[in-house]
Order: C-alpha cells, then sequence, then structure tokens
C-alpha cells in the first residue's frame, strides 16, 4: 500500500506547504532565554540541544553575566539564524549573545534583560540555565501543556541530574541528587502536577502571567533581586494572581550536579534559605498569604519530616551510646522495621527514574549510601536556619559560587557543631548519679518509639502510594 508521503505529486507537495504555513503562522510564539555564569564547559551542547529540538523557540537570547571564562566566544559561534525540520514542518530562529559584564543581580539580572529583549513580541517565555540539557523533545510538550488550559501560567520540565564522568565522590554526590530531585519531583507529579517551584532550569511562562505579576506586585521586572530563591518566589506571585503552576508530564531536561561537598553545601544551603525566607511569616509584604500559601505546603511538609529525621537519628545514637555505656541495652528486632521500610521507598523511587543507572538501585538498595547523603541534607538543612535565626546578612550567591570554586570551609561547620554538642552531652550523661541515667533511658526510649513508629508510617504511605504510570 502507497501512504501519501511516497506520492512525488507536486499538487500534494504544494498542499503540504501551505499547511505548514498555514500551522506555523497560527502557532504561539516561544523566547528562549538563557542567563549563562561561567557556563563555558557546558554552554555548547546546552545550545546545541535547543537548536535540535522538534519544535525550535522562535527566538534564542544567550544573556552572559558576571563571566571570566571563554562562555561568550563559545556562545558567539552560534548567533545569528538557524533552522531545524521535524516532520516536515522547518522552524526558524535567531540566536543572540549578549555580554552585559558585571551584574550585581546575578541571575536576576539576566533574566530581567532577557526579558526586557522579548516581553512585547512573544507568546511565552522560556527559561533555561546555562548548563542544563533538553530532551529533544522538551520544548514542544511544554508548549503543547501550557497551551492545553489557559488557567496555566507556567510548567516546569521534569529535572535530572547529568551523571558525572569520573570520580568518586562527585558520582556519590550526583546520585543522591538525582534521588533527591525523583523524590521532589514524583510528590509533585501526585499532587495534581501542581509545581510549587517552576524552576529556572528549564520551565515555559505565559508572558501575560510575567506582566500581571509586574502589576499586581508593583515590580518594574517579573524577578526581583532580593530573594534567594527568585524562581519559589515567582511561581508564589504566579499562584496568586489566579494562574495554576505545573510540572510537566513529559517535558524532560538534565542539570548539571554539585560534584563537592563545598558545591553542594553552597547550593542546598542557599535554597534551604530562601524557602525558609518564604515560609516565615512576615519576610515578604508583597506575598499575601504567608506561611500557608498552597505553593508552600510542600515545603513545610519537607521541613517537618527533616525534623523528624533528626530527632530520630540522633536520638537513637545518643540512647543507644547511653544504654551501652551503662550496660542496660536489649536489642529489639522491630528496630530494623524503619531502616527496611527506608530502603523500600528509596528503591521504589529509584525504579521511578526514567533513565535509571545501576548506580540509582545500589543507591537505594544497600541503604547506606542514602543514609550517608540524608545526613549531608540534615546539616545543609541546619545551616540554613541557622542562618535564618541568626540574622546574618550574606550573599548566598556569592557563597554558592565560592564554594563551587572550591572556596570555603562552612559546609564542616555542622559536623563540627554535633562533635561539640556530643561531647557535651557525654561529658554531663557520665556525671549523672545512676537513677538519674536509668530514669532519662526509661523515659527516652518510649519517645523515640513514638517518633520513630509516626516516621515509619509516612514512609510506608509514601513507598505504597500509586506511581499512576509517572516516571521521572
Amino acid at each position: 500500500m502507497i501512504t501519501t508521503r511516497e506520492i512525488p505529486n507536486s499538487d500534494y507537495l504544494n498542499v503540504v506547504q501551505r499547511k505548514i504555513v498555514e500551522k506555523s503562522s497560527a502557532r504561539a510564539t516561544i523566547a528562549c532565554v538563557i542567563p549563562a555564569y561561567n557556563e563555558e564547559d557546558t554552554i555548547v551542547e546546552v545550545l546545541n540541544a535547543i537548536l535540535k529540538q522538534t519544535r525550535l523557540p522562535d527566538v534564542i537570547h544567550v544573556v552572559i553575566n558576571n563571566t571570566d571564562d571563554e562562555t561568550f566566544y563559545l556562545a558567539r559561534e552560534f548567533a545569528g539564524p538557524h533552522e531545524h525540520t521535524y516532520q516536515d514542518l522547518t522552524y526558524q530562529t535567531e540566536v543572540f549573545v549578549h555580554d552585559i559584564g558585571v551584574n550585581t543581580d546575578k541571575k536576576v539580572g539576566a533574566l530581567n534583560y532577557g526579558f526586557s529583549q522579548v516581553c512585547d513580541d512573544y507568546d511565552y517565555f522560556l527559561g533555561v540555565d546555562g548548563d542544563t540539557i533538553l530532551d529533544k523533545h522538551a520544548v514542544e510538550h511544554l508548549e503543547e501543556e501550557i497551551l492545553s488550559d489557559p488557567r496555566v501560567g507556567g510548567v516546569s520540565a521534569i529535572y535530572t541530574v547529568a551523571e558525572p564522568k569520573k570520580g568518586f565522590i562527585s558520582k556519590f554526590l550526583t546520585t543522591g541528587q538525582r534521588a533527591q530531585f525523583a523524590a521532589f519531583n514524583m510528590d509533585n507529579l501526585l499532587r495534581g502536577r501542581n509545581m510549587a517551584v517552576l524552576g529556572g532550569q528549564c520551565s515555559i511562562l505565559s508572558m501575560d502571567a510575567l506582566k500581571n505579576v509586574m502589576v499586581d506586585n508593583r515590580q518594574a521586572t517579573p524577578w526581583v533581586k532580593d530573594s534567594e530563591v527568585e524562581d519559589s518566589l515567582l511561581s508564589l506571585q504566579i499562584k496568586n494572581i489566579g494562574y495554576a503552576t505545573k510540572i510537566s508530564a513529559r517535558a524532560r531536561a538534565s542539570v548539571g550536579g554539585m560534584e563537592t561537598l563545598r558545591a553542594l553545601d553552597g547550593q542546598q544551603v542557599k535554597w534551604n534559605y530562601g524557602a525558609i525566607d518564604l515560609m516565615w511569616p512576615g519576610q515578604r509584604s508583597n506575598t499575601p498569604g504567608q506561611p500557608m500559601h498552597p505553593n508552600l505546603r510542600l515545603r513545610w511538609s519537607e521541613n517537618v519530616s527533616m525534623l523528624f529525621n533528626i530527632v530520630t537519628r540522633m536520638g537513637f545514637i545518643l540512647l543507644l551510646a547511653a544504654a551501652l555505656s551503662i550496660g542496660a541495652y536489649v536489642f529489639y528486632w522491630f528496630w530494623l522495621i524503619p531502616p527496611l521500610v527506608a530502603v523500600i521507598l528509596n528503591l521504589r523511587i529509584a525504579l521511578s527514574i526514567q533513565d535509571r543507572s545501576a548506580r540509582d538501585i545500589a543507591f537505594a538498595l544497600f541503604a547506606f549510601p542514602a543514609e550517608l547523603y540524608l545526613w549531608l541534607r540534615i546539616g545543609h538543612f541546619v545551616r540554613a536556619w541557622a542562618k535564618f535565626f541568626s540574622s546574618q546578612q550574606t550573599d548566598n550567591w556569592a557563597a554558592q559560587a565560592r564554594a563551587e570554586r572550591g572556596a570555603g570551609y562552612g559546609f564542616l561547620m555542622p559536623a563540627l557543631v554535633a562533635l561539640v554538642i556530643i561531647a557535651g552531652l557525654t561529658f554531663a550523661w557520665l556525671n549523672l548519679p545512676g537513677s538519674l541515667q536509668s530514669a532519662v533511658l526509661a523515659i527516652g526510649w518510649p519517645i523515640l518509639y513514638i517518633t520513630t513508629l509516626v516516621q515509619t508510617l509516612f514512609m510506608l504511605r509514601k513507598a505504597l502510594r500509586r506511581h499512576r504510570g509517572f516516571k521521572v
């Protein structure tokens, strides 16, 4: 049977060409903005991935800022018009490269500069980080999903962390980040695909929503410089004016991971600090509804969960050491249940990763790697809350940049503080009379039983829930 694709008929070809023109003229327009800061290792791959999309953005603006490497010169090679054909549709785009030099507003300033270049001529704003590699269907899927419902103000891609090329520590850290991203994405997908944060790594935003945010919040620009997590704040504001913020069910992107302890600490502390800043009552007068904003429920849940992790782990270690010191410890088999449930939950998440590797499975199955990574996250959590309550005015963007360059020792602080606390508690314990030591254990163990039981039930509920076919 001969299909229409095989008929060499000029009339048919003319009809196809007319349909292509009609379809392309009727479609929405998308402007892509790529803020780039010292991205010489990734910018070429990022631009190549965008230029091979099954649906090209209509224009691409690379906004380079505060950069002292070769990013500008590498990106400049892509400047000018490009076209790409997919399934008989030829898309055309043009790449513009801007080096705005020293920019005190950092990524926020780059995003706002890019917005100023495209806000009046395009329907949608596609933000892509300078280290984010898009799946070839990503823009196509994002466009389909944001066009499917006029109530949607933004759609975020599903992110995963790219596998590192070498280094035991970097492989361990990126595998932990892959598991962390996977759990976060699955939580959002199973909450009606409602996304708390339209991440800057790869998200498509309605230009009308961005303009309405500016009007509603009396802002000169969509992104504001006084937030540690500009994406979270903008997502709250988009939600406030009546738009939905969603995570895509299909669009995917691979982001660069933090491959050193310093870099991971810098990133995670900044994220945690920014989230706390948004959650805490009265911190942002232009974000009504805090701290009970719908987009912040998952943030509160994450923080409460982390607090439970700290209490159960530190409680078990301290009570175990105390019991052993006076020969009063008795092993009970049911203490094996919580780690077993944790392994089941971690394995379930690992199996939901679309391009999972053997390392992802082993990370969950052998328990110790996931537990060690959780202790690192506990350190980031404690550091962020300590910074917040100290009212210390620090530039966490600059701190993260320094950490990625290998400077600073702040990531060691939680371990040092923990050692001091443990030393103090040990001294106090050894100086307590025997009767008081027994009383402490008699009260402490039951409290730990109940706390651990509650935490285990929540983990079991998450481990047994249906994933509805979603892959992260």
